[in-house]
């Protein structure tokens, strides 16, 4: 029988995810699983508590949104370097969810804990990125925002009344009117070295960014390759146009976008600086230089079975 580790962080979702507690013991206990329950104390803590409970547990499940599996994601990637090879799961109680979202994990508590007692496992790959705040590095299970996008999310963490798609949508609009002059970035990959103002540079495992923004519609997080999505300074009524395009994730027909495939991106600053997240967490406000990298086949997670 699987021991699973439960890792919750009480603030996600506004406090709801502590209000859920009582519920995912029940169904947990329901399902007759063998687990442990912990709370985060503090940021980067989740962390600590994967790498330690990868020793012992079989599922490492993060409770909470895209912050939250971020941050077990890390300490799981840190316990395979030290032989540890516990499985990702996650329930989601959180903003956006948009790890969740592209992996194949239900957002309902409820199928989220019926998912675990399934436990169809999947390999996925993950992203590493270095530069800004983490010159060591860091991992990611989503994707890497720069520009525009990241700025929507450090806006979006200040709405406090407000969550999931409707924030990172009142922040979109927010974001429009104070980070409009686009930085001039040299962006490699593959075989390919561009020099543009570029409003946003998504580098995307998943799909989904923002809670319903489809920055890689067609991305899948086990095919060995980030999914690019690049867009070029546009006129701020074009941003609005342009946004309505992501939403539905027909964006590539835009003559401002440009897509690619690639195992390792380097974004450089060259005029202005980048602001950038990591699976919503901030990697940067005024970064120089990013390195980002795939891992591949680096994570099991646990996954409805229908997932392709």
């Amino acid at each position: 029988m699987n021991t699973y580790r439960l890792i919750v962080n009480p603030a996600a979702g506004g406090g709801e995810a502590e209000q859920a507690i009582p519920e995912i013991r029940r169904r947990m206990e329901s399902l007759d699983l063998d687990f442990e329950l912990v709370r985060t104390e503090r940021p980067m803590h989740a962390v600590e508590l994967a790498r330690t409970a990868a020793e012992d547990a079989d599922v490492v499940v993060a409770v909470g949104g895209d912050g939250t599996s971020n941050e077990v994601l890390n300490g799981l990637m840190l316990a395979r370097e030290d032989g540890y090879t516990a499985a990702l799961g996650v329930l989601c109680v959180g903003r956006g969810n948009d790890f969740a979202f592209g992996m194949g994990v239900p957002s309902e508590l409820a199928d989220g804990c019926r998912t675990l007692a399934a436990g169809h496992r999947r390999w996925i790959d993950v992203g590493r990125v270095s530069g800004g705040d983490f010159p060591r590095g860091r991992y990611f299970g989503n994707g890497i925002g720069i520009g525009f996008d990241a700025v929507v999310g450090f806006v979006a963490a200040r709405l406090k009344r407000l969550t999931g798609f409707p924030a990172y949508f009142i922040a979109a609009i927010k974001t429009i009117f104070i980070y409009f002059k686009a930085p001039r970035v040299r962006l490699e990959f593959g075989d390919q070295t561009l020099d543009l103002h570029a409003l946003m540079v998504s580098i995307m495992n998943g799909t989904r960014m923002g809670g319903g923004f489809m920055m890689a519609p067609e991305g899948r997080p086990d095919d060995g390759h980030f999914d690019l999505c690049i867009a070029r300074q546009v006129t701020r009524p074009r941003i609005f146009a342009l946004m309505l395009r992501f939403m539905k994730g027909t964006q590539f027909g835009h003559s401002a976008i440009s897509a690619g495939t690639a195992e390792r991106v380097v974004v450089t600053a060259i005029e202005g600086s980048l602001p950038a997240h990591a699976d919503g967490e901030t990697l940067c406000t005024e970064g120089e230089r990013l390195e980002v990298s795939i891992v591949a086949n680096a994570l099991e997670i646990i996954t409805v079975s229908e997932v392709a």
